[in-house]
């Protein structure tokens, strides 16, 4: 086999051409991932000119070829979330840290767990993206943490079977301020035929944003909830944040003392928009919620919102031995 030299690039999208895929590939040099988004950071470094004229594309399997020449890290930790509930937060946190690789939301990866490919392929493309997101650019990476779309929920057990190993969290938030934050502004999987076939279909005909958008969230719960029961997940609410990144967090993502410490350099900030300061707003998006959108959230969230807060305290318990402890 042909040696590949990668070092330095990672993969920026991944696409059928004429039934074959490719990969996009860019210049990253030793520049950590610091945006809320790896699409933002993917836009700063194709504005830098040795992108703009140079550019690799491969074949799909240049990313096995490539993992078996150069294995990178394997995922240490995965991040499924509701979306606009604080992942992007802890995502930021963890990107203070210099030993830690964090990839937020890449778009390779969803395609890759969304698409037709025969699933032992799947399986092997989509290790072989995570190990060229896990190489050591600059020789220091221990950790590799990879926060994932929040639809992608749908796909965990894919995931899981290519890293059985891996521990991951669900977080989530009352469901009221989630649809609300959707209502300002919708992210694509609360658009009717944005996103495509995924886990929050339910076959039934849109009669308004605020049905659509609770009952989407309301699946979106629940599968976060049947896949933390029975596969193990960590459910994690955004009202334990920031402060559980000292705590039960912490002990989750394996930070010593001094990493810690470190996370909380970005727990002032607005996570989407680093140079605003975060301020909270839950009381807020309740008091905006229309009268229909209370009714049609406790109608299709509610009771999995609940279900998440059970298990969320049965896990609280059991981590410490019988004891009820709020960290």
């Amino acid at each position: 086999m042909e040696l590949l030299s990668f070092d330095g690039w990672l993969p920026i999208r991944v696409w059928p051409v004429d039934g074959q895929w490719r990969v996009d590939w860019c210049w990253f040099g030793e520049t950590p991932l610091h945006q809320p988004f790896f699409r933002e950071a993917v836009d700063d470094a194709l504005r830098l000119p040795f992108n703009q004229a140079f550019r690799r594309q491969t074949p799909l399997s240049a990313l096995t070829e490539w993992q078996a020449q150069s294995p990178g890290l394997a995922p240490s930790a995965f991040i499924l979330h509701a979306s606009r509930c604080g992942s992007t937060l802890i995502s930021q946190m963890l990107a203070q840290l210099d030993d830690h690789i964090v990839v937020s939301e890449p778009p390779p990866l969803d395609a890759l767990l969304r698409n037709e490919l025969p699933a032992i392929e799947r399986r092997a493309v989509i290790t072989g993206l995570l190990s060229a997101y896990g190489q050591r650019r600059r020789g220091i990476e221990q950790r590799l943490v990879i926060k994932l779309d929040a639809w992608n929920i749908g796909e965990w057990p894919l995931l899981q079977d290519c890293f059985a190993d891996t521990p991951w969290l669900f977080l989530y938030r009352d469901p009221l301020e989630i649809a609300v934050s959707h209502l300002r502004r919708p992210g694509m999987h609360m658009v009717p035929g944005m996103l495509g076939d995924c886990v929050l279909e339910d076959g039934l005909p849109f009669e308004g944003r605020e049905d659509f958008i609770a009952r989407r969230l309301g699946r979106l719960l629940e599968a976060g909830w049947l896949h933390c029961r029975d596969s193990g997940g960590l459910a994690v609410n955004y009202s334990e944040l920031p402060d559980a990144m000292a705590g039960r967090l912490a002990r989750f993502f394996r930070l010593n003392d001094v990493q810690r410490q470190q996370v909380f350099a970005a727990a002032a900030q607005h996570a989407k928009q680093p140079s605003q300061v975060f301020v909270a707003d839950g009381e807020d998006k309740r008091r905006e919620a229309s009268a229909l959108l209370q009714e049609r959230v406790r109608t299709f969230a509610l009771a999995p919102f609940e279900a998440l807060e059970e298990l969320r305290g049965i896990q609280k318990i059991a981590a410490f031995g019988g004891s009820y402890i709020e960290m």
